[in-house]
């Protein structure tokens, strides 16, 4: 799989967008797959949970959503080598305070770089979502722009 994911990679370079969504069932694997190509690739993986929450906790809650989007960046910035960005734990994203499209950021980053991420919903009939229907956090996105590379158990 690792294999087949490098070729990906590889390949996305001449796309527009060059974004790679990994997805799969909860211990599908894919954070061990990330952090496989990340060893392969010598690339540090960004953690969009622990590294962007941690600069945010410092900022006043009312600001946060003002901040969020261009600490991401610079954080993206920090963990590109070459062209190559990897990113996981992109759950903070969706937190409706910080008024972010997650997906929409992923696709942004990508314009400039080739960017493989975790995505933590699933994929389901040509559909990305995030959390359960009625919670608030609730997102179902189109494929468009993206690379899905789904991992089977």
């Amino acid at each position: 799989m690792l294999t087949r994911l490098e070729q990906l990679v590889d390949e996305i370079g001449a796309l527009h967008s060059k974004l790679v969504l990994l997805s799969g069932t909860p211990q599908a694997g894919k954070t061990a797959l990330l952090l496989a190509l990340a060893k392969n690739r010598g690339v540090s993986p960004l953690n969009i949970g622990s590294t962007l929450g941690s600069r945010l906790a410092v900022i006043p809650q009312r600001q946060r959503h003002l901040q969020a989007n261009p600490i991401l960046r610079e954080f993206a910035d920090q963990h590109t080598k070459g062209d190559l960005l990897l990113i996981d734990n992109i759950e903070l994203l969706f937190d409706h305070s910080l008024q972010l499209d997650p997906l929409g950021l992923l696709k942004q980053l990508a314009h400039t770089r080739r960017v493989v991420a975790v995505w933590p919903g699933e994929l389901c009939n040509g559909r990305l979502t995030y959390a359960e229907m009625g919670h608030p956090e609730r997102q179902d996105y189109g494929l468009e722009g993206l690379v899905p590379f789904e991992i089977q158990q």
